[in-house]
This record gives C-alpha cells, structure tokens and sequence, in this order.
C-alpha cells in the first residue's frame, strides 16, 4: 500500500496561519473590574440616599418651597445699581487680599515645592516631615482658618490673607511638587554625576524646568483667592464678604445680585489675563 504524500512545509505553515488567524482572541482578563466598581458605586449611593442611613435626600423640600425660591430670584434678576458705588471699596479690599495672599505664598511655597519632591530632595526623612505638615495645613478649610485667626488677631483684611496663604501654600506645594516628579530625571542625574551639590542641581536645573508648571499654579490660586476672598468676609476676614454678609442679613437680594455680578465680571477679567500669560510660557 502507498503511503500517503506528506504536505509540503509552505502549504503546512500557510494553513496553519489561516487557522490562526480564524481563532478568535482569548478575552482581557479583569473585565468584570469596571463592573464592581460600578456596582460598589451604585451600593453607595443608594446607602447614602437612604432615609434610615443616609443623608434622607428628597426633593419634597423643594416642591414645597418653590415659591419663595422663585421670589428671591425675580429680586435677583432686578438689581439695584445704585448701590454699586458703595460696592467698590470692599472689591478693591479683595483684589488687594488676593493679591498679597498670592505673593507671599509663592515666596513660602518655591522652596517647599523643592523640598516636597523626590528628584529635588532625595532625603526621605526631610521630605516626608514637609509632606505630613502640609498635608495638614492643606486638610483644614480656609473658611475655618478664617474664623480661627479672626478671634486671634480681630475683624479686617489681616486674618483673611493668613487664611489665603495657609490654604495656598498647601495647594502650589503639592501641584508644584507632583509636577517636579513627573519631569525627566536625566538631567538631575547628570547634573549629581558632574558634582553639583542639591542646592546647585535645583537652581541650575530643576528650577527652569519647573518654572512654568510653577507660574501656572500661581495664576491658579490667584484666581481662587479671589473667589475665596468673597466668602472669608463672611466670617469678619474682610473684603467684599462684610457687605455680603451686611446685604443678605436685610434681605436685599436685589444689592446682592449687583455684588454677584460684580466679582463675576472680576473673575472673568483675572481669568483672560491669566490665560494670556499662560500663552506666553507655552
């Protein structure tokens, strides 16, 4: 009997290909993942809508209510214009907050930011004392320092730029800091293997590489103390706040809607310098 011929190798390795390529992919592992997640999601959630353990969420306030709701916005929706002279001293007070809060937290958070990252301080010990410290300066509202430092040092614009530069040395430092640990480390590498010293390596060549990351985060804030300026007078810290506070105990929601519209237009102004700053470092 004659034995089979043996196919060629080409063909062999030709069909072995096409039966390859007909199998189909075996499936990602870890695809019911995003599944739990979602569905822990979805278990919190409902817990926390829960009347007996949550928060008691409804919106029966709402719908018995409406109707003063609906008043205060038609007061809101007519403002009164002329008590906008008497608007402008308390904004000049918050823009002034602002700035100084932006200026010496920058000065107190360039070399924190250093001493925050890995690549800049190679010491752990160090490095990991400043990161605890800011972790709790950065963990307490800035309304709350507010209030604390107005029963210490009294009403005015004072308490109000501590609270700011507390609360924005703890945002820029750790900005700043991730920013530095996300840079290529080769050149502060090379720059240690040529001799330089830390203080040398960070001024010749971590500095300029973090320099527009840094600025960015400093126009940042500064658009945040402004917001935040607003709010701190409500506690006594100065600025726009004392007249917020002043308008809403007297129910003057048509003043209040000139002073909305006010720090609105201020916000958008500090906004588009900011942005064209921000061009020019690109």
């Amino acid at each position: 009997m004659t034995a089979p011929a043996s196919v060629p190798a080409p063909a062999a390795t030709a069909k072995a290909a096409a039966s390859a390529a007909a199998t189909p992919p075996p499936r990602p592992a870890g695809r019911w993942k995003p599944w739990l997640a979602f569905g822990v999601i979805a278990v919190i959630t409902a817990v926390t809508l829960s009347p007996q353990l949550g928060i008691a969420f409804s919106l029966d306030a709402i719908a018995r209510n409406w109707q003063n709701g609906a008043a205060k916005i038609v007061q809101l929706l007519q403002p009164d214009w002329s008590f906008f002279p008497r608007t402008i001293p308390p904004m000049l007070e918050t823009l002034e907050m602002a700035v100084i809060a932006t200026a010496v937290s920058t000065l107190i958070a360039l070399p924190l930011s250093l001493w925050a990252a890995r690549l800049t301080n190679p010491h752990w010990v160090g490095r990991g004392i400043v990161r605890v410290i800011l972790n709790i300066v950065r963990a307490v509202p800035e309304l709350l320092y507010a209030a604390i430092l107005v029963a210490m040092v009294g009403v005015g614009a004072l308490p109000g730029i501590l609270a700011l530069v507390l609360f924005n040395v703890g945002i820029i430092v750790k900005l700043v800091s991730e920013a530095i640990e996300s840079n290529d480390a080769g050149p502060l590498e090379a720059a240690r293997a040529a001799g330089g010293t830390q203080a040398q390596i960070n001024r010749a060549v971590a500095l300029p590489d973090v320099w527009p990351s840094f600025v960015n985060q400093v126009l940042y804030v500064l658009e945040l103390n402004v917001r935040s300026g607003t709010v701190l007078g409500l506690v006594g810290a100065g600025g726009i706040g004392l007249l917020i506070d002043a308008v809403r105990t007297y129910f003057r929601y048509d003043q209040l809607s000139v002073i909305i519209l006010e720090v609105l237009v201020v916000v958008i102004l500090l906004e588009l310098v900011s942005s064209a700053i921000r061009k020019r470092l690109v």
